[in-house]
């Protein structure tokens, strides 16, 4: 039961990925690959996703921090949502130069 569902959703959502208005015209952006990536991750391929984007396991465990952090208030939650930021930041902009050039 729960396994149909679950590939209907991952189904759903590869029927019904959103366009990249850089792609479009011709320019890969720096969040490209990341739909795909989060696809995969929900299909248990974590190494074809981490290679795909290798931001998003960052990216997530900062929305999930955040989220806890809103609610529970922790003690320098901030530095630590800063620090995954710039960690983000960081990784995305290295697999960007790293892919593209």
């Amino acid at each position: 039961m729960f396994l149909g569902i679950w590939t209907d959703f991952i189904h759903f959502l590869e029927r019904n990925m959103g366009s990249c208005p850089w792609k479009s015209i011709g320019i890969d952006c720096m969040g490209c690959g990341m739909q795909r990536a989060f696809i995969l991750l929900l299909k248990g391929e974590f190494v074809a996703s981490f290679y795909m984007y290798p931001s998003l396991y960052t990216l997530l465990l900062m929305f999930l921090f955040l989220a806890i952090h809103l609610k529970f208030r922790i003690k320098n939650g901030h530095k630590i949502l800063i620090f995954l930021f710039v960690l983000n930041i960081s990784i995305t902009l290295v697999h960007y130069f790293y892919k593209y050039n």
